[in-house]
């Protein structure tokens, strides 16, 4: 089995996963998994995939992340492993969609308007 690649983005957080048999390493542009997410309920977020396949040690995984917050990077990083884990086996999706591991959130910020103080928010009204 061959590298497979998978790209993930949540508002404007980009994860691009590289996925290939291994024992299990995660690297995070460079880092340990550990450090780049320290709170044990992202790592779990992002292994998800892989623990519903129970493949947890099989794959090493490379991944490279920019933009974004640590919450996006860690949905935009969820979604890209579970598109890599797609491409080596198209039966897999079956099983994602359901629990919404293959669904793009579309939400993004709003852009500020012109004579507003922010996306919606008018300035304090002054009757006198």
């Amino acid at each position: 089995m061959e590298e497979n690649i998978g790209v993930g983005r949540r508002k404007c957080a980009v994860s691009s996963v590289r996925v290939r048999p291994g024992e299990g390493k995660v690297r995070v542009n460079g880092r340990a998994f550990e450090e780049y997410f320290p709170l044990e309920i992202q790592r779990e977020a992002i292994l998800a995939p892989l623990k519903t396949l129970d493949l947890n040690g099989n794959f090493d995984l490379v991944i490279t992340i920019h933009g974004g917050g640590i919450e996006a990077q860690t949905i935009a990083t969820r979604l890209g492993l579970a598109r890599a884990l797609v491409g080596q086996d198209e039966m897999r999706k079956q099983t994602f969609k359901p629990l919404g591991y293959l669904t793009r959130d579309p939400r993004k910020k709003e852009r500020k308007k012109y004579g507003l103080a922010g996306a919606r928010k008018r300035f304090q009204f002054s009757k006198r």
